[in-house]
């Protein structure tokens, strides 16, 4: 999870505030702490606090920040390695010995940051939290080159994992991917007079909100340079294989932004299609756990001519319970946000779409409140395959312990969430509903425990077979940003 958003304008733009308003956006993404980092062309100015974007931020804080920027980094956070803290709060300073100031925002999971935190230590960096991004941060901070491009070049050649980052210096907004395109990244403009704005996002949606036009995602292993010359990117590294995380389709991101050309809501829409085609049952109705639910629960309503009703009211206020750093506040969230119309449901037989179950507790609550409620039947559709496996790459699920399917079948599932019955989306019908290049271009690994690249528990997870994608092998350099010729 957590979400990037970078401007990079002439001045006389608000970039701290429109920063601001892109942060509103990808909120969804991390809901931990926030902050903003500002460049006026020599010094760089870090804002960053606990909790939601307007929380984090006054108006007097965002006014303070805005006259004379030229650039600005934001992010919300969403913790997996770094406990949720103000000092892990991104983005993180760094300062270069030769090229001065930056800071950096990271999206993602690296897999060898304590290799090279120790390497660093040896070479007397000193370390202030125990985030990964800080090891990008020193790592930078003690990589010799004479510009900022070739530094950082040369940092991510040595950095394995999934990051999907936004740096900012005194007169550059950077953008990398790493090269499998793990977690998303993406790039656009705001047409304005004289000189247009240019924008990096964790998801289209961001730019929606700032009235940017999308231009297309930064590519697996590209790292894009915007200043006050225009635009252009270099590939630093390449690989045989790309694996973006299947999981942002069907959940992390919102339903109105775009991934791989594909229109997100649609996707999940034509995963309920493929539910009903897969897992027919006699129903009085459709409903959803919403919101993450609900385009998988009209597509299977659609599918399948059973009508689609509201069975939970979720109060707009809370937010998602998942991303939650700890289980007892996902409970607590859950309790919180959903209750059961019991009019709408008594009495009647439920299918109940979910995008997928995690660790369960949250599915068995809402079953029981569905039961308390008068519902006769509650047949569950999950519109993803079962996650048996954990996520090294970004995601805070570091165990099979904490997977309910993990170990079980699917009618033991069953039996503990209390359905009366219980379907998983195959993985070729969730393919299907994606409909967007092979299955190989996709991390599945959550559903089939087949990892990209090694993972740090390989040795204790005899079953499963990991391989590690070639590093020589030559995939065709980005295409044209269409704002300015790119060099490679």
């Amino acid at each position: 999870m957590c979400g990037v958003f970078g401007i990079c304008a002439s001045r006389g733009i608000d970039v701290a505030n429109l920063t601001y308003f892109g942060l509103f956006s990808l909120q969804h993404r991390g809901q931990e702490s926030a902050g903003i980092a500002v460049s006026d062309g020599g010094s760089i100015r870090i804002h960053r606090g606990m909790g939601l974007v307007a929380q984090v931020f006054s108006p007097e804080t965002i006014q303070d920040m805005g006259p004379g920027s030229i650039l600005a980094l934001g992010h919300t956070r969403y913790s997996t390695t770094g406990s949720s803290r103000a000092e892990n709060a991104h983005p993180l300073p760094f300062h270069h010995p030769t090229l001065g100031p930056g800071a950096i925002a990271h999206n993602g999971n690296l897999l060898n940051a304590e290799a090279l935190r120790k390497q660093l230590e040896e070479e007397g960096a000193v370390f202030d939290t125990s985030l990964d991004t800080e090891v990008m941060a020193r790592l930078i901070e003690h990589t010799h080159g004479r510009t900022w491009e070739e530094v950082i070049r040369r940092t991510f050649a040595r950095v394995v994992g999934a990051y999907s980052c936004g740096i900012i210096t005194p007169t550059q907004l950077i953008a990398l991917r790493d090269p499998y395109g793990f977690r998303p990244l993406c790039i656009g403009y705001i047409p304005l007079p004289g000189q247009p704005a240019h924008v990096i996002a964790s998801e289209t949606c961001a730019l929606d909100t700032v009235h940017a036009t999308f231009v297309r995602e930064v590519q697996p292993g590209e790292m894009v340079v915007m200043d006050e010359h225009g635009v252009h990117s270099v590939t630093f590294q390449t690989s045989s294989k790309h694996a973006m995380c299947v999981f942002e389709f069907i959940y992390f991101a919102r339903p109105d932004s775009i991934l791989k050309n594909c229109e997100l809501e649609e996707a999940r829409m034509r995963m309920g299609h493929e539910l009903a085609k897969e897992a027919p049952v006699e129903a009085d109705m459709v409903v959803a756990f919403p919101d993450s639910g609900t385009p998988a629960a009209i597509g299977y309503a659609e599918a399948a001519g059973i009508p689609f009703r509201e069975a939970l009211m979720k109060s707009r206020y809370i937010n998602r319970t998942f991303i939650q750093p700890d289980q007892s506040l996902r409970e607590a969230g859950v309790m919180l946000k959903l209750n059961a119309l019991p009019r709408s449901i008594r009495g009647k037989r439920l299918i109940a779409v979910d995008d997928s179950i995690v660790r369960g507790t949250t599915s068995r609550r809402i079953i029981e409140r569905l039961r308390a409620a008068g519902a006769k039947e509650i047949h569950m559709r999950i519109s993803s395959p079962p996650m048996r496996f954990p996520c090294f790459m970004g995601v805070d699920i570091g165990s099979t312990k904490e997977l309910i399917a993990a170990g079980r079948t699917v009618e033991e599932v069953r039996a503990h969430l209390g359905a009366d019955s219980l379907h998983y989306l195959s993985v070729p019908g969730l393919m299907r509903a994606i409909g967007r290049g092979p299955a190989q271009e996709f991390c599945r690994a959550c559903f089939d425990g087949s990892y990209p690249v090694p993972v740090p528990q390989q040795l204790e997870m005899d079953k499963m077979q990991f391989e590690m994608a070639p590093k020589s092998d030559h995939i065709p350099g980005p295409p044209s940003l269409m704002l300015a010729e790119p060099k490679v």
